[in-house]
């Protein structure tokens, strides 16, 4: 199969899928909701930014990142779940080609949602708290919150073909993300660790202002998130080819 022929295949495989298409809405809803929610009920009561703006914009991304990373596991992870993988190798013989097309797929689904997800935050926050955006630092900010999506998708996409299973990478990473890197930064010894953990260093990118207890810039934290999403993706094509190799 061509390159454009597997392509073709992941995206009906997406939108037939409800699981899979209803996902990325639900981690729109969260993210734009809960900020416009939060941001509305704040601005009752304070109509000033705080100290760095960016919290409020991101707050319901805190919420929304969870529906996210499982966009990248269900991507894989159900093909893992049904057996379905061994069918799916089966017709495309080139393993690489097909485990590219789904990161290819992810990743662009991921820069879609971002944009959306993103832009919706910015709306929300300026139509309830206002949002200035001549303060430095808010076009990285963007950029950012647009890039954490598809680096995050990549990034549970590869975790899940290691995992080879659906119920263990939504068990382990969404928990992790969920409280799991937020309790491990308020631990005494962990958190100069924590902090290089990618979810915690591409919310650290998206911060408009310098935080002195991170040991890194915003660039460097979205960098430090990028290179966590292609190790993952380097890990899961290696476990495709093997289990390509033990099912063939």
């Amino acid at each position: 199969m061509t390159t454009a022929a597997v392509l073709r295949s992941e995206r009906l495989k997406f939108t037939t899928l409800r699981s899979q298409w209803s996902t990325p809405l639900v981690a729109l809803a969260l993210t734009v909701g809960i900020t416009a929610a939060v941001n509305a009920a704040y601005g009752q009561v304070d109509h000033t930014p705080g100290e760095d703006p960016s919290i409020g914009i991101y707050y319901g991304l805190q919420f929304g990142h969870v529906a996210v990373a499982c966009v990248g596991v269900l991507l894989i992870g159900q093909e893992f779940n049904t057996r379905m993988i061994a069918a799916s190798l089966t017709a495309v013989p080139r393993r690489g080609r097909l485990y590219g097309a789904k990161l290819a797929l992810g990743a662009g689904l991921g820069l879609l949602l971002g944009l959306v997800s993103t832009a919706g935050s910015f709306l929300a926050t300026a139509a309830t708290v206002g949002v200035d955006l001549t303060v430095p630092g808010t076009g990285r900010s963007f950029l950012a919150g647009v890039l954490y999506h598809p680096l995050l998708i990549v990034l549970c996409l590869g975790l899940t073909a290691v995992l080879r299973n659906l119920s263990a990478a939504l068990g382990l990473l969404t928990p992790m993300l969920f409280l799991g890197t937020t309790v491990l930064t308020a631990i005494p010894g962990v958190r100069e660790a924590a902090q290089f953990l990618p979810d915690r260093a591409g919310f650290h990118a998206m911060r408009t202002q310098a935080d002195p207890t991170v040991h890194y810039g915003h660039w460097t934290g979205l960098l430090i998130m990028a290179l966590w999403a292609a190790a993952a993706a380097c890990a899961g094509l290696r476990s495709v080819g093997r289990y390509a190799v033990r099912a063939g």
